[in-house]
């Protein structure tokens, strides 16, 4: 006897993330682990936190034994419709808006502060140089 295996939408899964309702995608299957959510020895927060999305990664990142591949069959509900699935955003850099030619005053206010000091420290000293001038002339 052949079981036909259910096919579920990505938005369907993505419904079932709670505590009373727990539902998984790894490798393209669909796990509804709500029972087995008090056991999981890594605690109930871990699969709270992969539901949603497809969880491959998580799963695989820890490196389960073959009894917890096993122990896999007996919560799987079924296949989940690759189509389904949404995009992955990709990564869109920022980008930086074009020079404005108008932002004269930016470059002058750039400018004063560069010279600014300059032309403090050249006032100071030429006005040392005054006061020793006169010190020696009198």
């Amino acid at each position: 006897m052949v079981t036909e295996t259910k096919v579920f939408q990505f938005s369907e899964v993505q419904t079932h993330g709670s505590p009373t309702d727990c539902w998984l995608i790894i490798h393209g299957k669909v796990y509804d682990v709500t029972k087995f959510l008090e056991h999981h020895p890594g605690g109930d927060d871990v699969l709270l936190s992969a539901t949603g999305k497809d969880a491959t990664n998580d799963f695989e990142d820890v490196g389960h034994s073959v009894d917890a591949h096993n122990l896999m069959k007996d919560f799987e509900i079924g296949e989940v419709d690759i189509t389904s699935k949404p995009e992955v955003e990709t990564y869109k850099p920022a980008t930086s808006p074009e020079y404005n030619h108008d932002k004269s005053s930016a470059f002058v206010i750039k400018i004063l502060q560069f010279l600014g000091p300059i032309v403090i420290l050249a006032l100071a000293l030429a006005l040392r140089y005054l006061y020793k001038k006169n010190n020696n002339v009198e």
